[in-house]
């Protein structure tokens, strides 16, 4: 959708009214980014300056955060806010989330048992490191790789997973190798919980090949 068919939709509403052209495509892009990533971070690691920087998209979702919630409650979408966490993002049944191939669903099940492994250890912050040797290490632990992936195969799910802002490679997708580190982003904490993680790990576990795998 474009510029001007997505004003022209909401173009009747008071507040959006209100505002001046260049606050109308602020929520405009705001809309359309929350509908494509689902998260929005408060901060993010930053390559150029090697630190984790304050999202200016996000500023713009928390600005007008009240008429964004008015907006998709419309629809049926909740927009929630975790301070804690740092991030806004959407919920509910009427979202069509992506469908998650078999990898991406390893990898986010393991994803979640490493975040929460170093987040039981004293830690000054809500993002974690790890590696793509880790992460295949873990699944390995607990017999749910059956096979090493093809290098393409692992860089599309590792792409998939940024775009939703579950996973920050440190290095680019073409150079990754197995000690090549990765931030897991505090979203993985609205994604899935300990009860999903160990109903996951039983199904797998029991040889499920369902392809009934999460959205996102």
């Amino acid at each position: 959708m474009t510029y001007e068919e997505t004003a022209g939709s909401i173009g009747q509403i008071p507040y959006f009214d209100t505002l001046n052209q260049e606050e109308k495509g602020e929520v405009t892009e705001g809309l359309k980014l929350l509908l494509r990533q689902t998260f929005v971070l408060e901060h993010k690691y930053d390559k150029r300056s090697g630190r984790f920087s304050y999202n200016p998209e996000f500023k713009i979702c928390n600005k007008h955060l009240e008429f964004i919630r008015a907006y998709f409650a419309v629809i049926g979408v909740r927009v929630l806010e975790n301070s804690q966490l740092g991030l806004i993002y959407i919920q509910g049944e009427t979202t069509m989330g992506e469908k998650l191939p078999k990898l991406a669903t390893l990898y986010l099940l393991v994803l979640k048992l490493i975040y929460d492994e170093q987040m039981a250890e004293v830690s000054t912050s809500i993002n974690v490191y790890t590696t793509l040797s880790d992460i295949h290490e873990k699944l390995g632990s607990y017999r749910l790789f059956k096979k090493q992936p093809a290098p393409t195969e692992i860089r599309r799910t590792i792409a998939l997973l940024k775009k939703y802002q579950i996973l920050e490679p440190l290095d680019l997708l073409e150079d990754l190798e197995g000690d090549s580190r990765m931030i897991i982003y505090p979203c993985i904490n609205v994604v899935l919980f300990g009860e999903d993680v160990r109903g996951l790990l039983e199904s797998f576990e029991e040889g499920d090949d369902s392809d009934d795998e999460p959205e996102i």
